[in-house]
């Protein structure tokens, strides 16, 4: 992220309003792209599944469709996503840009068939139509892609070309959404359509950027699975995180609100749809993360590395470290201030530009709304302290927070389902709260004695770990480099 926060950092030093937008904006879709246009799609699909007069059956099964869609391919890419960030920093660091594009594509080979194995058998026996269980199956395929393709945009300077990917992805889902409506095409089927062709063009976009940054090198297509077994910290840390922010959705499918739509398909939309306008609230602690400690941390982080790097004299190290604390606290405590003031904000008006479409909003769903809001403010804030925790390397302490909310957020509101509905969200928030009381004290523990863990994680003898991913890379590396010279003879 360090090559997005240094051209960031270029936008914001040209002068006027515009310039911050506009810096704002592309950080906003570089970092939160296919999420947030998963859940603008979902929404804008269900406001015209309404107002196209789509019965209530059509909008329950689209909402599970691809709700179960898109967290069945985040929870695919959460293992890799992080430990696939890693490799990348380390290869654009040792300039070995050759190893980039082949990682993409065997790091998505990988994900497409596991994940394309799983969810295909679900799809066969869940009920869904031939045509609905196809469509289903191609953009899990377009989302594993996506995903995966965000984590090397990282490394991509062309944010007007991102912006039009998204910007082009959600027009094009709302023309052909209704123009297969008006060719009176059923709802389901046809926004289904609209969804698919939407991320494709996206997914496409993105791909061609890619290939327009990196060049075609010859490299191995799975040498990052040693980075797996070197860092295997950061691969659960990463699906622990999409545990702790996902499952209470799941347990709630399970619990009294549940509505049976369609085969294996089951909903809670009275619980879903507030918890996707809650998770939107986050988003702008998202960016800031980007903009804010990205653009200001990082010079002050890198310039205290370099003095442990290049033999810098204690004084200089211990103010580098004094300069870098203070500008993190700062940076911290705007962020909590921003994401206080977007819950505020959201918490008072939320409810009334939510009751005003056509989603079937009540009391009920309003009250989750407002709970989920703040649960998942929590969680931002908290987020953001373990991802700077992945800066110092503290890759243990991030798996036990990690590990501590996926538990909390489940155990909590397993255990809320006891109590009256109204207090459903509260098991969500509670395992929220908890994982950001730990993070603060995990944080300012470590950065306390940062210079004592700096020295200690350092080996005394050269290790290389080697483990079953390691192995299974030399494996289909094999099998690979045969069926290439397979093909020349």
């Amino acid at each position: 992220m360090a090559g997005i926060g240094f051209e960031l950092k270029k936008l914001f030093n040209r002068r006027g309003l515009f310039a911050s937008v506009r810096a704002y904006g592309y950080a906003g879709i570089v970092c939160t792209g296919p999420m947030l246009l998963g859940i603008v799609l979902l929404l804008g699909v269900l406001f015209l599944c309404s107002l196209t007069g789509g019965s209530e059956h059509s909008r329950e099964l689209l909402v599970c469709m691809i709700t179960y869609t898109l967290l069945s391919s985040l929870t695919v890419t959460s293992f890799l996503s992080m430990v696939v960030t890693r490799f990348i920093a380390d290869q654009l660091y040792e300039e070995n840009y050759e190893t980039i594009l082949p990682s993409f594509w065997g790091s998505s080979a990988l994900m497409l068939i596991v994940g394309g194995i799983l969810y295909g058998i679900f799809l066969a026996f869940s009920g869904a139509g031939l045509l609905d269980g196809f469509l289903c199956l191609g953009l899990f395929g377009e989302l594993i892609l996506t995903w995966n393709a965000m984590s090397y945009l990282t490394a991509i300077k062309d944010y007007r070309g991102i912006l039009l990917a998204f910007a082009a992805a959600i027009v094009v889902t709302f023309l052909v959404g209704w123009f297969l409506l008006f060719l009176k095409i059923p709802h389901v089927e046809a926004l289904l359509i609209a969804v698919f062709i939407g991320y494709g063009v996206m997914m496409l976009w993105d791909t061609v950027l890619l290939y327009q940054y990196f060049p075609q090198g010859n490299g191995s297509a799975f040498f990052f699975l040693k980075w797996v077994d070197q860092f295997l910290p950061l691969a659960f840390t990463g699906l622990f995180l999409h545990i702790g922010l996902f499952s209470h959705l799941v347990i709630m499918w399970a619990g009294p609100l549940q509505v049976k739509v369609q085969g294996l398909f089951v909903g809670a939309p009275y619980h879903d749809v507030p918890a996707l306008a809650a998770f939107l609230t986050i988003l702008i602690t998202t960016v800031n993360f980007v903009v804010s400690v990205e653009v200001n941390f990082y010079p002050k982080y890198r310039n205290y590395y370099s003095l442990f790097n290049d033999k810098g004299a204690i004084g200089d190290i211990q103010q580098a470290g004094k300069e870098m604390r203070k500008v993190l606290n700062m940076e911290l405590k705007y962020t909590a201030l921003k994401q206080l003031l977007t819950t505020a904000l959201a918490i008072s008006v939320g409810g009334f530009l939510l009751n005003a479409l056509p989603l079937g909003f009540n009391d009920l769903m309003e009250g989750y709304f407002r709970t989920l809001c703040v649960g998942y403010g929590l969680y931002a804030v908290a987020n953001t302290m373990l991802l700077l925790l992945l800066y110092f390397t503290d890759y243990q302490g991030a798996l036990w927070l990690s590990g501590i909310f996926a538990a909390g957020t489940s155990v909590f509101t397993v255990f809320s389902l006891f109590f009256p509905k109204v207090y459903y969200g509260f098991g969500f928030l509670i395992g929220c709260g908890i994982f950001f009381l730990l993070a603060v004290i995990r944080l300012d523990a470590y950065t306390r004695k940062l210079p004592y863990y700096i020295l200690s994680v350092q080996p005394v003898v050269a290790e290389d770990k080697t483990g079953v991913f390691t192995k299974l890379g030399y494996f289909l590396n094999k099998k690979l480099e045969g069926r290439q010279e397979h093909e020349k003879i």
